[in-house]
């Protein structure tokens, strides 16, 4: 797991030039002010030997230093990856594997389905019809009438109390994403001039800005509010409430528009914004706005980061379970002009370079009536909380600086947080999801492990670790058994991984072993929209409908991390096929753009 910002802070701490080799075991840094970069050959040769052919070279130009004792120096950056051997390619391999698959997750099927056929083909084969059916009469006309309906009793009342205990099912009936007007659209230059203009920011806080949103992965269209141009303070409660209305609103109309829903028929209204909670609430300005009935189950969620949306999710859910016959709206949000840092410190800029305008309002229903007409249906929700540790509470950490600017610190230590969170959340999540097959696979890697001494001297090697420029990598285990990943693309169809910045969406494709189609979804949303929050995960599902992939059946893992620290997935089964987008989906005016090649 990536660090959403990690790049860009190192940038901001080191000045000199940095290649980075990373090897199986090790991590070398050679730092250089040459104009011109060293030849690849050169760092091949650090690799052990044998292992060269491993390696893949990246050489990225990073400008010319602008300050310090190297200004006017060009700087490079070379960055040296192991390959592994891509025995996808391997026809024999792959066709064992899916044979492998096959077998298992239909074993029960293929072993016992023949057994049957036969033994009953023996018994039928050996009777004549007179005989069947004079064998069928003699062995039910021994019960009496008293029997038969005390059976039948028993029968009805244990599937009443069945179909009456079990969870109800929570459908999707449908989904908005708000979409700002044209006059909100900023480039990266735009953004960086109005930054200028303001004149909040000194000119080594420009260029660092600057230098994040190069290499974002954050386009040219982005959404933000013109107050951030202005020099007066705009994180006011009037500013919040003008923007939060704005989007909330939009969003709100699109959805009642699209499902004909009347707002008086809604039963539950779950309100998540992490930054802006004004009083009276976000929910009740809702409730005001379209003058909902008064027995209303409305709930505000304020200060959970971007995971918020599938939290604020599972609150519906729970509500809907206790309340039949019943419907709920879920409004996921971030206020960009209220969380505006104007200070100096580094750690708080990052945010204003991400966080960009958005807002998604979902329609669940709880009603059997409704699933004609629904899109989804609710299968899983799994939240991970790392919060008891004080290193993940602090993580991303909203605070003052020095100036008494009040912004949101981002920590250097997220990769490892990050990383963490999605482990234990995937370690969950796995086996709700994944076909026996891939869990056989895992637990005979885990057995495997533990046998060859990996809990044993590994996890002695395991503590050792490396410190470059204040991170810690953690070396390998000695057993050189590498533990099983899963292979999550036998268990979803289609992903949407929170579009925090584009390493976070990088790692995790190298992470879990996605293709370029898997997170296609989340760099085009990032590209066009930027990191909205909570509500990027339903951006990407509404590309994902847009292009036309959902096909009735389809699995769909939405997955979202963010402060506390905590990382949350929810699972959705499509019951229908999404044939062509709504008329107000937001990318119809830019679908033939993308993907774009320069976002992988």
């Amino acid at each position: 797991m990536a660090d959403p910002h990690r790049a860009a802070m190192e940038d901001a701490s080191n000045y000199s030039l940095k290649f980075v080799v990373h090897h199986l075991r090790s991590s070398t840094s050679i730092n250089s002010h040459n104009s011109s970069p060293p030849h690849p050959f050169q760092l091949f040769t650090m690799a052990p030997a044998g292992e060269q052919h491993l390696l893949s070279t990246e050489i990225v130009n990073r400008g010319i230093e602008s300050d310090g004792p190297d200004a006017g120096s060009m700087t490079f950056s070379v960055r040296v990856r192991r390959r592994l051997p891509d025995f996808v390619q391997s026809v024999n391999l792959k066709y064992v594997k899916l044979g492998y698959h096959y077998l298992i997750n239909h074993a029960i099927y293929l072993a016992t389905v023949p057994v049957l056929v036969l033994v009953f083909g023996a018994e039928i084969g050996s009777l004549s019809r007179e005989e069947l059916w004079r064998k069928l009469w003699d062995s039910t006309a021994g019960y009496d009438l008293a029997t038969v309906l005390a059976f039948f009793a028993v029968f009805v009342f244990t599937l009443s109390v069945y179909f009456m205990s079990r969870p109800r099912s929570i459908y999707l009936i449908d989904f908005a994403c708000f979409k700002p007007t044209d006059d909100l659209k900023v480039t990266k230059e735009e953004f960086i001039e109005l930054a200028r203009k303001s004149g909040k920011f000194d000119v080594a806080s420009l260029e660092f800005q600057k230098k994040i949103l190069q290499s974002s992965g954050i386009g040219d269209e982005t959404y933000v509010p013109r107050a951030i141009m202005s020099p007066e303070n705009i994180t006011t409660m009037k500013e919040g409430r003008a923007e939060a209305s704005m989007v909330i609103f939009g969003a709100l109309d699109e959805l009642f528009k699209k499902t004909r829903a009347r707002p008086k028929d809604v039963g539950v209204l779950v309100v998540n914004c992490s930054i802006f909670n004004p009083t009276p609430s976000l929910s009740a300005m809702i409730i005001n706005h379209y003058k909902m009935r008064g027995n209303i189950l409305s709930f505000n969620l304020g200060g959970m980061g971007c995971s918020a949306g599938i939290i604020a999710l599972d609150l519906a859910r729970d509500m809907l379970q206790a309340n039949p016959n019943n419907v709920a709206v879920v409004v996921s949000t971030e206020m960009v002009g209220y969380n505006w840092y104007p200070g100096r410190d580094r750690s708080m800029l990052i945010p204003n370079c991400y966080i960009r305008m958005g807002c998604s309002a979902v329609l669940l229903s709880n009603r059997g009536r409704d699933y004609r007409r629904a899109k989804y249906r609710l299968e899983h929700i799994v939240r991970t909380h790392k919060g008891a540790d004080d290193r993940y509470f602090r993580s991303v950490y909203q605070e003052e600086d020095e100036q008494r600017f009040k912004g949101l610190k981002i920590s250097k230590d997220l990769v490892e947080i990050g990383g963490d969170a999605l482990k234990t959340n995937i370690t969950t999540l796995g086996p709700l999801v994944l076909p026996l097959s891939e869990q056989l696979l895992f637990f005979a890697t885990l057995v495997k492990r533990y046998l060859s001494g990996t809990k044993g001297k590994g996890a002695t090697a395991a503590k050792k670790t490396d410190t470059f420029n204040g991170s810690q990598t953690v070396a390998p285990s000695s057993s050189g058994t590498k533990p099983y990943i899963p292979d999550y693309k036998l268990a979803f169809e289609h992903f949407c991984v929170h579009a925090a910045s584009k390493t976070v969406v990088n790692e995790l494709q190298r992470n879990l072993g996605l293709s370029d189609a898997n997170v296609e979804p989340s760099r085009a949303t990032l590209h066009r929209f930027g990191n909205t929050s909570s509500s990027s995960i339903w951006y990407e599902l509404a590309y994902l409908e847009a292009k036309g992939r959902i096909k009735r059946g389809d699995r769909i893992w939405q997955l979202s991390f963010g402060s506390g620290f905590k990382c949350n997935s929810a699972v959705w089964k499509s019951v229908r096929s999404i044939k062509k987008p709504s008329s107000n989906n937001p990318w119809l005016d830019c679908l033939d753009r993308y993907p774009l090649e320069a976002l992988s």
